[in-house]
């Protein structure tokens, strides 16, 4: 992969290309004359305004493409799939440091390192099509680099605790030469699929210029079209015409229709509506036309007569409040309801933000500011008042998602992406399959009565990558609605993440105390929420979207045997391989398809049977299981005795001071079921058939 190295001396151009890893190379070990030091030293002395000299010594990086020189410009050779983002302003080590391990944190980044001023980090990441191609045409490569950098941004933002400056993503974009020898370089980091865009994205940069509106419609009534404008300001200046009559004492009727179309003119006029405008709506609403002209003439004396066109509009101050309201909300910001958090966030147009934050008192009191600097008398109150209602449209993320995915192409990367766990389990493949439209189907919202009560439960040692898969799962747009941590001792709290998660996952499952199995047993099978608000007295039903997944490096786990069938407990042989790219639209893609048409995504008893026969080996072998067959065996039909659980428990006791109680007297009759001893039912309760194998 090789990229762009440049220096600009008066009007000519010196142009060099280069292997990545020779860059990395020198952004480690910095040249003998230390010209990014001398830059950054400089630079502490400059003020915000100037520009630094040193500066121009540094050679410019150009990461995205390879450029050769053609006449004197530059001219794109090759486009090798590399967007950089810049997260900066950073105030001191201690946040670059941050900033690096985030990046590391996702396996697409190919390289992150400290930019050349000191104060921001670049991290780079890589983008191919599905078919491993890249681009070759100039516009082919303008659009699929613009709409990478978009989808990095939205990858990356979530994940970093500082703002990515924004950049417009051309594919001269550079840099300058940096030096940091602590640079993470990663060359074989995992890419990101991208199909080719056939055109530009809707919003290029988020910038919008605002321009000053020179007609007066639009600007009584902003926001509106000319037509809509119109309309509402014609109909509020004939409402304002009544009023001024009859508060005048005059009595209005058909044959007395002149002075309401005089005031009608003068309101209109103050308005600024145009002339002929008002014409032919005054002629429509008294369907007037055989007396047009004279309604032309009479109005058109009254556009002559009067003055300050456009000065006094007839809308109430409080269509005014509201009109403007909206009008200033629209422009300078974009709100949306999430309804997986269940907030209002936003995102300020002119502030290059690219992801929506959680609306807080601070942000409504600084939106409440804006508007006053522009002379709009908005309070607090009237903020919230327009934030939590129906002018605020709802966003689902995950139906977002899911429902602006491409065509399935018909490969099956579901079982691929199962097929990267090592293990030897042959249905893990078809498993992990169900399982997975499952959590589709619960993001799709298809089916209210019934929960993904089953659960993946990855089983190794350390280093196997097991988390770093179950975290791959998620497109990286919509991670921020992955977890893996859960405090099932916090028993509010944990249901509520059945709504504010789409994946969680249940790190060291083996860490999950057996009084806690029973409870997580419960989240697992309970399909919606029931939640009682704080000061509120009532219980509002809650969409659950969360499925579960687990990792453990213990292999004894289940504590429940009549459990065992809500997990897919697989052994993982090997390290995962997290490297290969994912292509989630179309992983995603499938389901949908598989969902639309038709494919069960539920779990049949054939599946669960075989289930419940591969959890053997996972289950956890208590102690009077395990006393039972070294005091008892199962008896053939000519031999032994009927015994029931509690005889039997007490028999053990015996020899092995046991503790006995009601409870494992409970759970030991289950344990002898599961073990298929003989049994009969009678008035005195179950009996077993065993024998004894120690004789007392």
């Amino acid at each position: 992969m090789k990229i762009t190295q440049f220096r600009k001396n008066e009007d000519t151009i010196a142009l060099s290309v280069m292997d990545l890893d020779i860059l990395v190379n020198k952004i480690k070990t910095e040249i003998k004359s230390r010209p990014v030091s001398t830059f950054r030293e400089h630079l502490r002395y400059v003020l915000s305004d100037e520009r630094c000299m040193f500066a121009d010594k540094l050679p410019k990086i150009i990461p995205a493409a390879e450029f050769r020189k053609v006449n004197g410009q530059k001219q794109m050779k090759n486009y090798n799939g590399i967007v950089e983002l810049t997260i900066g302003p950073l105030s001191n080590k201690s946040e670059i440091a941050l900033v690096k391990q985030k990046a590391c944190e996702q396996p697409q980044t190919r390289c992150v390192f400290m930019g050349s001023s000191g104060k921001t980090v670049k991290i780079w990441t890589t983008f191919t099509r599905p078919d491993n191609s890249l681009p070759k045409t100039r516009e082919e490569a303008e659009l699929f680099h613009a709409h990478a950098y978009r989808l990095a941004v939205k990858c990356y933002q979530p994940q970093i605790p500082f703002d990515i400056l924004p950049k417009e993503p051309t594919l001269e974009q550079y840099s300058r030469l940096s030096h940091d020898p602590d640079i993470i370089y990663r060359p074989n980091s995992v890419q990101f699929y991208l199909s080719q865009p056939s055109s530009m994205p809707e919003e290029t940069t988020f910038r919008e210029a605002v321009q000053a509106e020179k007609s007066p419609l639009t600007r009584a009534v902003p926001g509106y079209d000319a037509e809509n404008a119109f309309l509402m300001l014609f109909e509020a200046a004939f409402r304002k015409a009544y009023a001024d009559l009859r508060e005048a004492g005059l009595e209005l009727s058909e044959d007395t229709w002149h002075p309401l179309v005089v005031q009608l003119a003068k309101n209109c006029f103050a308005s600024g509506l145009p002339q002929e405008e008002v014409v032919k709506r005054t002629v429509f609403h008294f369907y007037m036309y055989k007396q047009e002209e004279l309604i032309r003439q009479m109005i058109g004396n009254i556009y002559t007569e009067c003055k300050g066109f456009g000065k006094n509009i007839s809308l109430s101050k409080e269509q005014q409040l509201a009109l403007q309201t909206e009008e200033f909300m629209k422009r300078r910001y974009e709100f949306r309801h999430n309804t997986q958090i269940g907030e209002v966030e936003y995102r300020e147009r002119l502030s290059f933000r690219f992801r929506f934050n959680p609306l807080d008192k601070r942000a409504l009191n600084s939106i409440a500011l804006d508007a006053q600097m522009e002379g709009i008398p908005l309070w607090d109150r009237d903020i919230s008042r327009y934030i939590y209602s129906n002018r605020v449209p709802v966003f689902n993320p995950l139906e977002d998602f899911l429902y602006r995915l491409p065509a399935w192409d018909g490969k099956d990367r579901i079982r691929a992406l199962a097929a990267t766990v090592p293990c030897k389990n042959p249905y893990w493949m078809d498993l992990f399959h169900r399982w997975f439209l499952n959590m589709v189907s619960h993001w799709k919202g298809s089916n209210k009565k019934y929960a993904n009560s089953v659960s993946p439960l990855l089983v190794g040692p350390q280093g196997t990558r097991k988390s770093t898969f179950c975290r791959s799962i998620m497109p990286p747009s919509e991670r921020s609605y992955y977890t893996d941590s859960i405090d099932f001792s916090r028993k509010k709290d944990a249901e509520l993440y059945l709504n504010r998660f789409a994946l969680i996952n249940i790190d060291e499952f083996d860490q999950v105390s057996s009084t806690q199995q029973g409870f997580l047993k419960h989240i697992l099978q309970k399909p919606v929420l029931n939640v009682k608000k704080p000061h509120g007295s009532a219980v509002l039903e809650m969409r659950r979207y969360a499925s579960f997944i687990a990792t453990s490096n213990q292999k004894d786990l289940l504590t429940d045997p009549s459990g065992s069938r809500r997990f897919i407990c697989i052994e993982v042989t090997g390290v995962i391989d997290t490297n290969r790219p994912i292509d989630y639209e179309q992983l995603y893609a499938q389901a949908m398809y598989e969902l639309e048409h038709g494919e069960r995504y539920w779990f049949d008893q054939e599946e669960e049977k075989i289930m419940m026969e591969n959890n053997r080996e996972f289950e956890q072998v208590p102690p009077e299981e395990q006393l039972f067959f070294r005091y008892f065996r199962a008896a053939q039909p000519e031999e032994g005795e009927w015994l029931s659980p509690a005889e039997i428990m007490e028999d053990i006791q015996k020899g092995s001071s046991i503790p006995m109680s009601v409870k494992r007297v409970n759970s030991f009759g289950r344990i002898l079921k599961k073990q298929e001893i003989p049994s009969k039912h009678t008035r005195s309760g179950t009996l077993y058939h065993v024998v004894r194998l120690i004789t007392r």
